[in-house]
């Protein structure tokens, strides 16, 4: 098995904690002919089998993992059996042995029989990338929709591997016919109380969604615009909602540091309030259970007035992350062109000063409704230009209107607190109450219909 490059950066961060059991992490990589091997190389979306490596080491670390040992392993062409050769899986099995390991890592997608003929091989605990994405949520979900998200999709992805966990009734026989018996009876017992657990989950999640949809319609009753951080995992989302809000949420350098989402409101210099939302990171190969698991999550970035595309600028893939976030946007329905997308290119404290300048260089090379913003969350550089940003993409989409109510209509001045942001309200000379309200181009329709506008901008 060809080591792994030892990156001084990523072990330096790695997070500390109790640990949770010692861990080989084994990155299979298809040979390519050289053809594709050329088209890989000059694609932005490829990913060198030594960066898939340690981005599988980071996942690993982040629920603890001890990983003692890391590496290639190169195939030729995959093993039905056991996914990869026979001469690896012995020596595999040696070093699981005298590493005394709990658990190998296959980061790939592993089959239910492939699973169960290696985790004999190798007497130990054997999780492909799935497993490890679910059991990193399964720490990481706080809130009850989180939890039953996760739950759900876990059982949803041990329901077809059931036959693991009762191999010690393989070789028993008994009841009607040859192949009856104990065992195939348990398993399905089993299957059935999962399915059972899937569908009260499912009415749980409805009951969840519902209250998330009303919290949402509050919202819309005070319209203030929702601005949604997206990005690849860890590339300092919540550090820069930090930042920007003065919150306290979690904010390590490690993968899937947060989970749930979190909304806080902020005030903008120029007097604008916006709900600022922190979103769960993306990663490549996102389980498509996840993805479905937590679409009512991503909602929030759907339905966003702004949406705040945070790249890790100093990261070596950070091309093939913004690929793959794309991809996950794209399930959602929402395009790299979409005008509500703005690109922060974070941690530029990271690179020196050779890297700052062509990427600052880069930036402005870009036209100027798609230029990307160039931060770091850490120490607040260019979070001013950001916010102008946020505020100049909120000034396109939002009109300014200008009324005159009688003062005793306070029917009408609640329903424009309810229906549109009101700026400012003044007692005018001819005793008339001018408000100041700015709104979406829907609710700037309505309040068109239901009042004398004086001025629009």
């Amino acid at each position: 098995m060809e080591q792994r490059r030892r990156d001084e950066r990523a072990d330096r961060l790695t997070p500390t904690g109790v640990e949770t059991g010692r861990a080989i992490v084994i990155e299979p990589w298809l040979k390519q002919s050289a053809a594709r091997r050329e088209a890989a190389r000059a694609s932005a979306e490829t990913r060198t089998p030594e960066a898939r490596l340690e981005e599988a080491v980071g996942l690993a670390r982040a629920i603890d993992l001890n990983v003692v040992e890391s590496g290639l392993v190169t195939l030729n062409d995959i093993r039905p059996a056991t996914y990869i050769g026979k001469g690896k899986v012995d020596e595999i099995a040696g070093l699981a042995k005298s590493l005394e390991v709990s658990v190998v890592i296959m980061d790939c997608p592993v089959s239910p029989v492939q699973q169960r003929n290696l985790e004999k091989a190798w007497n130990t605990k054997v999780i492909d990338r799935t497993g490890l994405i679910l059991e990193i949520f399964g720490r990481r979900a706080r809130t009850k929709e989180g939890a039953l998200q996760v739950e759900l999709a876990h059982l949803n992805y041990q329901k077809t591997r059931l036959v693991r966990a009762w191999t010690h009734l393989e070789r028993q026989r008994g009841g009607f016919g040859f192949l009856g018996g104990p065992g195939e009876t348990q398993i399905e017992a089993d299957r059935r109380v999962i399915e059972d657990r899937i569908a009260r989950i499912e009415d749980d999640l409805e009951k969840v969604k519902r209250t998330r949809t009303l919290h949402r319609e509050s919202r819309k009753r005070v319209p203030y615009p929702i601005v949604a951080l997206v990005g690849y995992t860890n590339a300092g989302k919540s550090t820069l909602f930090n930042r920007m809000t003065a919150a306290s949420v979690l904010s390590a350098d490690m993968l899937f540091a947060t989970l749930d989402p979190t909304l806080r409101a902020v005030d903008l210099p120029h007097g604008n309030r916006v709900i600022l939302s922190d979103t769960v990171g993306f990663i490549s190969d996102l389980p498509t259970m996840l993805v479905a698991a937590f679409r009512a999550t991503l909602e929030e970035v759907i339905e966003a007035d702004v949406i705040l595309h945070v790249r890790d600028m100093s990261h070596a893939d950070a091309a093939a992350q913004s690929h793959d976030v794309e991809q996950v946007l794209g399930e959602l329905g929402i395009e790299p062109s979409d005008p509500r997308l703005i690109e922060v290119w974070n941690k530029i404290d990271r690179l020196d000063a050779e890297g700052r300048m062509r990427l600052l260089n880069l930036a402005e090379r870009q036209p100027a409704g798609r230029r990307p913003l160039p931060v770091s969350a850490l120490s607040g550089e260019g979070l001013d230009k950001l916010v102008d940003a946020i505020e100049a993409r909120l000034g396109e989409s939002r009109l300014t209107l200008s009324l005159s109510l009688d003062p005793a209509d306070g029917a009408g001045l609640s329903w424009l607190y309810r229906h549109s942001e009101v700026l400012s309200r003044d007692m005018g000379e001819d005793g008339r109450l001018a408000v100041t309200v700015r709104a979406d181009p829907k609710n700037a329709d309505m309040v068109r219909r239901k009042y004398a506008v004086t001025t629009a901008g």
